[in-house]
């Protein structure tokens, strides 16, 4: 599947390339713009705003902490999480489990062990986070980074109206 590079083409009314079927449980663009901005009319923004998502990350040898802080760091980016969620702007998170081995499943359902040739293994932590703007991407990442005492990764995801 190819995706396209640009924005799609628009229709004959007006904003129709900002608007898409919103993931359940997903939370308006009112919702997660800033309550003090002139003109932030929630209908607007509901109506006109296309969120986008972001993949927040960090490989594990980027996280150096000491044995006796480990737990106050997972309690720090469970709070973290735990304000993304009420936020409504949490898609996905977790951590890779360095321990089980990667592995490539071809069309025809062939298993091979490993990744892509050339590539490394990836590891560490990863959150998407649907938001209105790279902004406030940067803004979760440095939430993030003070919760995992390291510095976070910030990579956009492409449009795509259907996720």
């Amino acid at each position: 599947m190819q995706w396209a590079k640009e924005e799609p083409k628009r229709s004959s009314r007006p904003n129709s390339f900002m608007r898409r079927r919103p993931r359940a449980g997903a939370p308006s663009a009112a919702a997660c713009w800033p309550k003090d901005l002139p003109g932030a009319d929630p209908a607007f923004l509901q109506e006109n705003t296309r969120m986008t998502k972001f993949l927040i990350s960090f490989p594990s040898d980027a996280m150096v902490v000491p044995a006796e802080d480990f737990e106050a760091v997972v309690e720090a980016a469970h709070a973290v999480i735990g304000e993304a969620k009420a936020a409504g702007v949490y898609v996905f998170g977790g951590g890779i489990d360095e321990n089980v081995a990667p592995v490539r499943v071809a069309g025809d359902g062939t298993v091979t062990e490993g990744t892509y040739p050339g590539h490394a293994v990836p590891d560490g932590g990863y959150t998407v986070l649907e938001l209105p703007s790279r902004e406030a991407a940067f803004e979760w990442a440095a939430k993030i980074a003070v919760a995992c005492r390291c510095p976070q990764e910030v990579r956009q995801f492409q449009y795509d109206p259907e996720s």
